[in-house]
């Protein structure tokens, strides 16, 4: 059995990390087109305080698993040819990224179908916590939306 790549990387997602992941992509010669997915953390404003940056925990079994399950489905939905996922875990400060998903295929249209599917069932379905954390270093729980 092959053993599944982690999509958990600690920290945030550097731009480095993700040119480098589009440069080993040019040897693909089938693929037509590329869509990316990068989410950013924001300086939110809420009641008065500004989000500094979110800390991210989860539970990294169970959302390894749901995000296997995720790809399978994403690959069984769509005419992909490469999907990569990575999402940060721990402290990620305010313009920083904290999502990467990459998905390629011969055709443009399937990729965008694709990641909007993939990052909406994400967001709505991986046990992933995020703690916004203010300029005072008070927390509160982000809500997914």
């Amino acid at each position: 059995m092959k053993k599944r790549k982690t999509v958990f990387v600690e920290g945030p997602i550097s731009p480095s990390f993700i040119a480098n992941s589009i440069e080993k992509h040019q040897t693909k010669t089938t693929i037509g087109a590329h869509d990316i997915f990068l989410g950013q953390v924001r300086a939110d404003e809420i009641e008065g305080k500004v989000v500094q940056a979110i800390d991210y925990t989860a539970y990294q079994e169970m959302a390894e698993n749901k995000f296997h399950e995720i790809r399978e489905a994403t690959f069984d939905k769509f005419d992909l040819t490469c999907m990569h996922i990575y999402h940060s875990l721990g402290k990620v400060k305010a313009g920083e990224i904290c999502l990467f998903v990459f998905v390629s295929a011969p055709h443009r249209k399937v990729t965008f179908q694709a990641l909007e599917y993939l990052v909406d069932t994400i967001k709505k379905e991986v046990p992933i916590f995020g703690k916004e954390i203010f300029e005072d270093e008070t927390h509160t729980w982000k809500v997914n939306n």
